[in-house]
């Protein structure tokens, strides 16, 4: 067996996106949007009132809830990209203004890794021959980001916008099927909860059954509350 072969085969791997880009705001839209909706319809129909208020409440929620997702993600990523454009405008300054103070400090981070002060402004040097190299390895050193390797605004918008509305459509579907119980609605939430936290906990390699139980648990704290004040509030209104 050519064991160079088969180890350089196996040399190579790609690694999974755990920056946020795109899993965080799929995932935290479709959770905003089930649990809200969910707790929408708990309340209203905690307070007693029929399938049609029911609907309109639902399909209401889910469209606020998913353009406000959208707007908010779109501009939230936006903020912290246009943060960290500012930030590398100042630290290229610094290359242009104190080459030798910016080596210095490279010098520094590699003989705080453990190389020797010759190995240390040997590799500093290598790296500041191209200032956007070096750029990229400061701000990750100093700030832990990459300035080429920002998450997109809009594909973060999209994402939490298609996300929230599907989540925010599953409390709904019952009712929109003719049903007219809140039981089947909340519990159809309970099981999209559950196995939504299960199929993230899989993606991110957590143990069986502890995402999915955290987050039907989390959820179900949401909705019963909502569920008890709408009672609450229709015995009185």
């Amino acid at each position: 067996m050519d064991v160079t072969a088969e180890s350089g085969a196996g040399w190579h791997h790609q690694h999974r996106d755990v920056s946020g880009g795109k899993l965080r705001p799929i995932v935290f839209g479709a959770v905003d949007g089930l649990v809200t909706n969910g707790s929408l319809i708990a309340g209203v129909g905690g307070g007693g009132l029929g399938r049609s208020a029911l609907i309109l409440t639902g399909l209401a929620g889910l469209v606020a809830g998913a353009v406000s997702m959208a707007t908010g993600e779109y501009i939230s990523v936006a903020n912290q990209n246009e943060l960290v454009a500012a930030e590398a405008a100042v630290e290229r300054d610094r290359h242009a203004r104190y080459p030798e103070i910016e080596l210095a400090e490279l010098t520094e981070v590699f003989i705080g890794y453990g190389a020797d002060a010759d190995a240390a402004a040997h590799v500093a040097q290598a790296i500041n021959r191209d200032p956007e190299t070096a750029l990229r390895f400061h701000m990750r050193e100093e700030l832990g980001v990459d300035p080429s390797a920002l998450p997109s605004p809009l594909t973060a918008g999209v994402a939490s916008l298609v996300s929230c509305a599907l989540g925010g459509l599953i409390p709904l579907l019952p009712f929109l099927l003719g049903s007219n119980s809140l039981v089947l609605a909340l519990g159809i939430v309970a099981i999209a909860l559950f196995l939504g936290g299960e199929a993230v906990g899989r993606v991110t390699g957590r143990r069986a059954l502890v995402p999915g139980l955290r987050q039907l648990a989390l959820g179900a704290v949401a909705v019963g509350i909502a569920y008890y004040i709408g009672r609450v509030a229709g015995s009185v209104l």
